[in-house]
């Protein structure tokens, strides 16, 4: 039997990008699946409003608006919504190839796989490295949890192989792990939400279950500088201090002691310092305000988990529970059998 997938794909700020990003999914050769588009944008552009609202009365997508933005918050809540098997995570500025979705389910045969993680053409990236670069097996540390976030390449990295985590912008999970093993996304990473699906990917350890990287599961990130997961502004003291917050956050809830340091080292040296690959302005002002940033995150973050036992920070599922359980027909919808001949081409973007 073929599994239903859901597709998941939160949005903040985008406009004709997202409408690219769903066409193609739309055009998607696989033969059962959802699309469920959880909407943070305040206003759109009436072209987009005007897309989207179509694509939800023909039963194309499943559009939910929110009047709250929070990456992860809105993972959860499509969660909470879709009906599929597999779920598969997008952002908000990528195009995919026909046949994406089966090149993630085909992984999921193997019952040890419980996520899939799958290669990334990123435009920035490939643009910083060298052209001819190819990276066949990754170095032990990638898989490291103290020190795989330097390590991990799922860009230029072309063979099949277990990983640590994956990137929010092409990830797949079995449902179980939500329904079953209450693994949930951690609404406490804030602004950039970096590392939120790390965060997740190490908490997957518990369940016995690992993370597989298939490259032939690709598509291209555009890689948008506004909108998308960046619910502040990135120039921001805000955005600065939730970035050390998150990363430390993290570290803090997963590792262990040694491994803490091995990651907070690391990330004094890359982000503080600017040695590479973050490369980074070396002057003493730079490096003394990001020595700042790092300090505050640090506390900030120490201070989240101190809270723990009585805030633990899902306060987007909090209010999700209370409007299903006033409208309980958000949780079962029919699955759609989406017909791809019957559905928009997407522009020629990339």
């Amino acid at each position: 039997m073929i599994p239903l997938v859901s597709v998941i794909i939160p949005t903040y700020g985008r406009e004709q990008v997202l409408q690219e990003t769903i066409a193609s999914v739309l055009q998607q050769d696989y033969p059962h699946y959802e699309v469920i588009v959880v909407d943070q944008t305040r206003h759109h552009e009436p072209a987009t409003q005007s897309y989207l609202q179509g694509l939800a009365a023909t039963a194309k997508i499943r559009w939910f608006q929110v009047s709250w933005a929070s990456l992860p918050g809105a993972r959860n809540y499509g969660v909470r919504r879709s009906t599929g098997e597999i779920i598969v995570f997008l952002d908000d500025d990528v195009v995919l190839p026909a046949g994406f979705i089966a090149a993630h389910v085909q992984n999921f045969d193997r019952p040890e796989v419980g996520a899939v993680a799958g290669r990334i053409f990123d435009r920035m990236k490939l643009a910083e490295a060298e052209a001819d670069l190819v990276i066949e097996d990754l170095p032990p540390e990638a898989m490291d949890p103290g020190l795989a976030w330097h390590h991990l390449n799922l860009v230029h990295t072309i063979k099949p192989q277990w990983v640590l985590t994956a990137r929010g912008c092409n990830m797949s999970f079995r449902r179980i792990l939500f329904d079953q093993h209450q693994l949930w996304f951690d609404e406490r990473f804030q602004g950039s939400a970096v590392r939120e699906e790390s965060d997740f990917c190490l908490r997957i350890r518990s369940t016995g279950y690992q993370i597989w990287y298939d490259p032939t599961a690709h598509l291209v990130h555009l890689g948008e500088e506004s909108g998308g997961c960046h619910d502040i502004s990135t120039r921001s003291l805000e955005y600065q201090i939730t970035f050390y917050h998150n990363n430390f956050l993290m570290a803090l809830k997963n590792l262990t002691p040694q491994q803490f340091l091995h990651l907070a080292s690391e990330l004094y040296r890359c982000q503080v310092m600017g040695r590479p690959p973050c490369h980074k302005s070396g002057s003493p002002i730079r490096v003394l305000s990001r020595s700042i940033f790092y300090g505050i995150g640090f506390l900030s973050a120490v201070f989240t988990l101190f809270r723990s036992p009585w805030q633990d920070g899902q306060v987007y599922s909090q209010l999700d529970r209370l409007e299903l359980s006033a409208n309980p027909a958000q949780q079962d919808p029919a699955p759609l059998q989406l017909d791809p001949a019957d559905t928009a081409r997407i522009g020629s973007r990339i």
